[in-house]
């Protein structure tokens, strides 16, 4: 069998990994913590860092400080699990919003999508991810049990599953219709305008808006 390394590009990567050194072991440890970054690798990284390095000195330490600051004080809202600088986020605290809607998305970048379309006016849930077996991700991992208790104890008259329309975004709308079915509360999903495996934090505005406003009836098999 062929060595998959054998190749040019291989051998190339072999050579710069080999001569690849830094004049400071502070630079070299400051690319390594920003190559830790999704979608940084280390050349990238060496950009950042010496970036920095020609900045005055307060606004690197101001940087520093905000990472600190958010990574120390930031809040999950005790309802809906969006962040949030309080216990209860701003949306979840606004009397202007239909306490009588929930929107169950997959992460907080999602409650921003949708957000933008200026088309909603509920509340939101948070998961934290769907059920993944393949990631080891289950049930249990997710803020499922807490919407079930949101759905028990509050006057919800509808949920509105947005959730990613992939294999594993259908099973946990499966998963959650199961678990909500012994209430009165009416499950919607959004309409497909969102194409089949896209995630919905990458959706254009109209379209995500116009998904929500044309939601359908969830009719789990």
């Amino acid at each position: 069998m062929r060595n998959p390394c054998a190749g040019w590009s291989c051998r190339r990567l072999k050579i710069e990994t080999m001569v690849q050194k830094y004049p400071s072991q502070l630079l070299e440890k400051a690319v390594q913590e920003f190559s830790k970054l999704p979608g940084i690798g280390r050349r990238t990284a060496l950009r950042l860092v010496l970036y920095q390095l020609r900045q005055d000195a307060e606004d690197v330490q101001s940087f520093v400080e905000a990472i600190a600051r958010m990574r120390q004080e930031v809040h999950y809202c005790q309802r809906c699990h969006n962040i949030s600088d309080a216990d209860i986020c701003p949306i979840c605290a606004d009397s202007r919003r239909d306490t009588s809607i929930i929107c169950v998305v997959e992460n907080i970048q999602d409650v921003m999508a949708v957000e933008n379309t200026q088309q909603y006016t509920g509340l939101y849930h948070v998961l934290g991810g769907v059920i993944s077996p393949m990631d080891g991700i289950g049930p249990a991992d997710l803020e499922i049990d807490s919407l079930v208790k949101r759905v028990e104890e509050d006057d919800i008259r509808e949920v509105i599953l947005a959730l990613s329309s992939t294999m594993e975004g259908d099973t946990t709308n499966f998963y959650i219709s199961r678990k909500l079915a012994p209430y009165d509360v009416k499950l919607s999903v959004i309409a497909r305008g969102i194409p089949v495996g896209d995630e919905l934090e990458y959706a254009d505005e109209v379209t995500l808006g116009r998904s929500i406003i044309n939601r359908t009836p969830f009719e789990g098999k």
